[in-house]
Parts: structure tokens; C-alpha cells; sequence
């Protein structure tokens, strides 16, 4: 058996990307620390949508069952004016056969669990509350120094600390920041209706609103809206900002609305974008999902996108790691353009909402979501 040349890497950042990275590296042979700067481990959110690829993806690392046990699978999405009048649906693409859903939706508070404890029950040392205060390398490897005054030893350092990624900065400098769309979207979590077991969708005239079925008895809403100049939202008032922004609605819509009472409820994220120009890499450091390419939610592929990241990384790692240079750049040129294509196409889909909200004529929608999810349910 030849010997791995990459035997022991650091990643950075205990998220979804840093985690399902530990996971596939162990697979593959290789060891893994993981350092994540929140004591708590906490995690922020209310739901995640797993299309097919993603759960392709996370078949392949052994926790595609575990998401679908823990979650609620569904065949695609309903569309609704915004009185709740079915427009039409449209089945979802499926790569994984009859035991799998073409969609899963599952809360972030159980994908966390499952991902910890796989990532711990492994022998994968977790540490909370470090961070990476800087590195030297050298030919054979990098020397870590952290927040607690440690050091370590790494073939490679793998930086999975998200859209704001601290390594990014520290590698690339403020060209990398995020940039705002000019939209948000808002999220909270409702007792699923037993008959709603499709994912549905709610056009309105300045806004766009969906359902997303997330276990046996959850759902969550989410609520696409334009946020004119970024704005800084108080957060004692966001359940009431929310149903301002839902009084255009009715039918199930409204009716969930008249039970959002409680600001800590809900949860609201500006639409910030990052795609950063390859390299993701520069010597022993490479970076991967939201980290290097953070995209807006409107294909439900951000987290996805950092799943597949994983996956290829420990694979390519795993086969050509003798030359470091080589591996990261054979990685980079095998996910750069499946990520740029979700960057591009999400952006794309917010300009046309936005658009369509000012009373302009927009592109084919529907032709354009069918033909990405189609590229993207190639094998990666």
C-alpha cells in the first residue's frame, strides 16, 4: 500500500465544510484537527435543503442515510401565486434511485449533530474557541501557532471558516470581502401541515416566499425580499419587520404570519456574495466552500457546495498528494467551474426577482434553474 503523503492536516473552521471535510479525509486515511473559534459550537439557522447531488455527496462519506432518517425527503416544489392558487410543479432531479429523495430538507440543529458526532466518533480532535493566529512553512510541511499559545504540525491547512473567512483575508487581503446583492431573506421554523409534503413556492409582487418541509413535524419559511442599502435590522424587531414584509400574502402564507410573535424567532441574513478568483490556494493553504465561493440561497446550494468541496479535496489529496501544488490545482480546476456556475446563475435569478418586483421583464426562469441543476447532477 503506498503511504499517504498528506497524513495530518488542519482545517479551520467546525461548520458544515470544515466537518464533512474531517469526515472525508479520515475515509481516505488521513488525519484531521479542527479548530473552531465558537466555544459553544453553536449552530445558526433553521433548516438546510439537500438536493440530490448534495446527497450524492453525502452518500459517498457514509451520512446520506443518517440526513434522510433525520430529516424529511421531498419530490420537488409547488408553485403559488400569492393568495396560495396553484400555479404548476415541477419534480425534482433525482441521481440516487428510489431509497433517496430527490430533496431533502433537514434542520441545521441535526445535520450539526450528526456531522459532530461523526466528526468526534471518528478520533477526530475538536478543539472550541481557538483560532489560527498564524503559520510558517516550509518544504515539508506547516508549523501552526494558535490563539491558546499551541502549536502544531500540518501537511496542509484547509480553511473552511465561511463567508467571512478570517484565512481568506489573511491570505488575499480586502479584495476578497463579500459583496451585497441588495436582497435578504428572512426564515422561521412552523409545525408542518401533515398534507404539505412538497416544497412550495409563493410569488409576490415584491417578494418571493417558500415552504420547506424539514422532519415528520417542522417546516420552516423563508421570505426573499430587497433590502435597499444593507440595512443593519434590530433585532428585537425582526418579527415584526417580517410581517410587514408578509402582508402582501394570504392563504397559508397569511396564516403563518399571524403566528410569528417572538423576534428571536426568526432569523435574517443580507444576500452577500463571494466568489474568489482561482487560486483558492496559495502555498499550504487552501480554502474551500463559503470560504472561497459563498453564493446567494436561491438555488439551495451554498452548503452543498461545500459538501462536494470536501469530498473531491480528501479524494484528489488522498491520490496525488505527493505533489502538493499539483493536488490543489487539480482540485481547484475540477470545482471552480461547477461553483462559478452556481454563483453566477443565483445571482443571476436575485437581479431577475429584483427586476420583476420593479414591474420589469425578466429571463426564462425555469429554463435557466432546469438546465443548471441538470449540470449539476454530473458526478463531480
Amino acid at each position: 500500500m503506498t503511504k499517504l503523503a498528506i497524513r495530518k492536516v488542519l482545517i479551520v473552521g467546525g461548520g458544515i465544510g470544515g466537518l464533512t471535510a474531517a469526515i472525508a479525509l479520515r475515509r481516505k486515511g488521513i488525519e484531521a484537527d479542527v479548530i473552531e473559534r465558537d466555544p459553544n459550537w453553536s449552530v445558526y439557522g433553521v433548516g438546510i435543503i439537500q438536493p440530490s447531488n448534495v446527497l450524492r455527496a453525502l452518500h459517498e462519506i457514509g451520512l446520506g442515510d443518517a440526513c434522510i432518517q433525520n430529516g424529511r425527503g421531498f419530490q420537488g416544489w409547488r408553485f403559488c401565486d400569492a393568495q396560495g392558487n396553484l400555479l404548476g410543479e415541477a419534480g425534482s432531479h433525482n441521481v440516487l434511485g428510489p431509497d433517496y429523495p430527490p430533496v431533502n430538507g433537514i434542520r441545521r440543529p441535526a445535520l450539526h449533530k450528526i456531522l459532530t458526532e461523526t466528526t468526534l466518533g471518528q478520533g477526530t480532535l475538536v478543539r472550541l474557541g481557538v483560532t489560527l493566529s498564524s503559520w510558517v512553512e516550509d518544504l515539508e510541511g506547516v508549523d501552526a501557532i494558535f490563539s491558546d499559545g499551541t502549536e502544531g504540525r500540518y501537511d496542509l491547512i484547509i480553511g473552511a471558516d465561511g463567508a467571512y473567512s478570517k484565512l481568506r483575508q489573511q491570505i488575499f487581503g480586502d479584495m476578497s470581502k463579500p459583496s451585497f446583492t441588495g436582497q435578504g431573506v428572512w426564515r422561521h421554523n412552523f409545525e408542518r401541515p401533515r398534507d404539505l409534503d412538497w416544497g412550495m413556492l409563493f410569488f409576490g409582487g415584491k417578494s418571493k416566499a417558500g415552504l420547506v418541509p424539514i422532519s415528520e413535524t417542522l417546516m420552516y419559511l423563508f421570505v426573499a425580499t430587497p433590502e435597499p442599502g444593507n440595512p443593519k435590522h434590530p433585532t428585537d424587531q425582526l418579527h415584526t419587520l417580517l410581517k410587514e414584509r408578509l402582508a402582501e400574502y394570504g392563504g397559508i402564507v397569511k396564516q403563518l404570519s399571524e403566528q410569528i410573535v417572538d423576534a428571536n424567532d426568526v432569523v435574517y441574513r443580507p444576500m452577500e456574495v463571494v466568489m474568489l478568483p482561482e487560486p483558492w490556494h496559495k502555498g499550504r493553504v487552501v480554502l474551500i466552500g463559503d470560504a472561497a465561493h459563498s453564493s446567494t440561497p436561491h438555488l439551495a446550494e451554498g452548503a452543498g457546495m461545500a459538501i462536494e468541496d470536501s469530498v473531491l479535496l480528501a479524494e484528489v489529496l488522498a491520490t496525488n498528494g505527493q505533489n502538493v501544488e499539483l493536488a490543489l490545482t487539480m482540485f481547484e480546476q475540477r470545482r471552480a467551474p461547477r461553483a462559478k456556475l452556481v454563483y453566477d446563475v443565483s445571482v443571476r435569478l436575485g437581479e431577475w426577482e429584483m427586476a420583476q418586483w420593479n414591474g420589469q421583464p425578466h429571463g426564462d426562469v425555469g429554463a435557466l434553474m432546469n438546465s443548471t441543476y441538470t449540470t449539476l447532477m454530473q458526478p463531480i
